[in-house]
């Protein structure tokens, strides 16, 4: 087994490259649809400047279009090189969906990005129109393909272990689409990254209307996004709620993470809104809670409870027993003894193989493990508490910070009072990173919540690494970021460098710095 410090590398370094790509991803995401209005719109009306706002914010689109890309690409090689014993007990599951986005949706989304660009002077208004939206769909579908390949190590259904293959293989492609963690995850994340979009044009129009140029154009497009931010910032608070229901249900471990909740209280269990969780001692302090809360958003209920991490813990410290029963029936079915009683007992405890491999950190022999190593090994299953609930907490700080943003842009839109108030206008701006930091604080939750697991309950992530030398890890730890710093720095360049010309930099003459030249 490779040692702890080699798979801190290898996390380490995926979560450097997938919180840099989750940088780009939300604003493709949520620009592509903000395209799709200002375009219907001009088809609709007819109206050239809708046109000037379509290719306009869809130049910033492309630029960001194609640093996503970019980025998004080093991490298919790395469940690969970086994580080879992951892709080959879990490739037969997870990589259906990594193929399907990588033939379907990202081909679609590529060939017709091409053709919004290409295409204006080339084909007729509505298919130029149905190119823009195929564009948003192709997007929005590779996000799809990739949340449930991520859904199904969060909540891995429609599949099972075959212990002839030693690998992970699907039972249930169907029950693998249609895994109510992919479901949510992704109606949450898409609504979040059309924030994330809605949030930007906001900013950058209220930038245009504090220094009065380009009016007619900054005023559209502040109403557009504010709808559609408005819109999806309540979608975003709505699936939220679903998501933390569906956790009670199938990642019990992480929401007691989330909430710090130590031990099962009575029901309905109060919401934690702030605390120093210690971790050593199970223990809250300084904590502020809000009744019955909690219970109502993981059960919908006011009698059952949310089961704490103690009792979580002991739950798990009895399926690692039970996954040493089904490690020696393994060995036994390895060893050539395949007969109806073994097959029939190791099917019946094999859900419960990974915890046993959990033992595999402090004991050469899972069957030989003492009482000691058993309860290190299920202490290892409650990850660190104090890095989610902060995360979590910060997550929803932007949300609500987000839908005032929103509301207020949305009331002014309604009462024909855009670019009136000034103090709007500058908020509207310096909140651009709001969204951002909401996305990656939840991708953030999600992943380090399912830790210790590379696959929730089946593969421990100390298992998934590849044996790959420190020095290697290190050489690309250090040339990942820098490569990417490099590419985020030349986005911020060429993103800030267009924004400040404004709809001039289309060069069509009816813009600010064309005029005053």
């Amino acid at each position: 087994m490779l040692s702890e410090h080699l798979v801190d590398l290898s996390r380490l370094q995926f979560a450097a490259v997938a919180l840099f790509h989750f940088l780009f991803v939300p604003l493709t995401l949520g620009m592509s649809f903000m395209l799709v209005i200002m375009e219907s719109i001009y088809v609709l009306t007819n109206k050239p400047i809708y046109k000037d706002m379509t290719q306009f914010w869809g130049k910033l689109f492309g630029i960001n279009f194609a640093m996503g890309v970019a980025t998004g690409l080093t991490m298919e090689f790395e469940f690969g090189m970086n994580w080879a014993y992951y892709s080959h007990y879990a490739g037969s599951v997870f990589g259906a969906p990594l193929a399907i986005e990588g033939m379907m949706a990202f081909f679609l989304e590529s060939t017709f990005v091409g053709m919004f660009f290409f295409g204006w002077d080339r084909m007729s208004k509505r298919a130029h129109l149905a190119c823009t939206w195929l564009t948003a769909i192709g997007t929005n579908l590779s996000a799809l393909w990739i949340l449930v390949g991520n859904a199904w190590m969060q909540n891995p259904v429609g599949s099972e272990f075959n212990w002839q293959t030693m690998r992970m293989e699907v039972t249930s492609f169907s029950e693998v689409i249609l895994n109510p963690v992919a479901q949510v995850k992704f109606l949450h994340t898409v609504a979040a990254c059309y924030c994330v979009g809605a949030l930007f044009v906001l900013g950058v129009s209220s930038y245009y209307l504090l220094r009065k140029r380009d009016l007619a154009f900054a005023k559209r497009s502040f109403a557009i996004a504010a709808t559609f931010g408005m819109v999806s910032v309540i979608s975003v608070i709505m699936l939220g709620d679903e998501s933390g229901y569906t956790l009670g249900d199938v990642q019990q471990t992480k929401l007691a993470a989330i909430e710090a909740e130590w031990h099962t209280e009575p029901a309905p269990a109060a919401f934690t809104l702030a605390a120093l969780p210690d971790q050593q001692a199970m223990t809250d302090n300084y904590a502020i809670r809000i009744p019955y809360l909690l219970g109502i958003i993981a059960t919908r209920s006011l009698d059952k409870q949310v089961t704490g991490l103690t009792e979580l813990m002991q739950e798990h410290e009895q399926r690692i027993r039970s996954g040493i029963a089904a490690y020696a029936l393994l060995k036994k079915l390895r060893a050539g003894d395949d007969s109806m009683q073994t097959l029939t007992e190791f099917n019946r405890i094999k859900d419960d193989l990974g915890y046993g491999l959990l033992l595999k950190k402090y004991t050469a022999e899972v069957t030989d493990a003492s009482e000691s190593q058993i309860k290190a090994a299920a202490r290892d299953t409650i990850p660190r508490v104090a890095p989610i609930f902060w995360s979590f907490r910060i997550m929803v700080g932007c949300g609500i910070a987000m839908f005032i943003i929103f509301a207020l842009a949305f009331y002014v839109t309604l009462k024909r009072k855009i670019g009136q108030h000034s103090w709007l206008l500058k908020t509207c701006l310096l909140a651009m990173p709001l969204p951002w930091i909401a996305a990656e604080c939840g991708w953030f939750v999600a992943e380090y919540g399912r830790q210790p697991w590379s696959i929730s309950g089946v593969l421990p992530t100390i298992f998934s690494a590849s044996s790959l030398s420190p020095g290697d890890l290190w050489f690309s730890l250090i040339t990942i970021p820098l490569v990417y710093s490099l590419l985020f720095m030349v986005e911020i360049y060429l993103m800030c460098r267009f924004a400040r010309r404004g709809p001039s930099s289309m060069h069509t003459g009816r813009y600010h710095f064309e005029q005053t030249a």
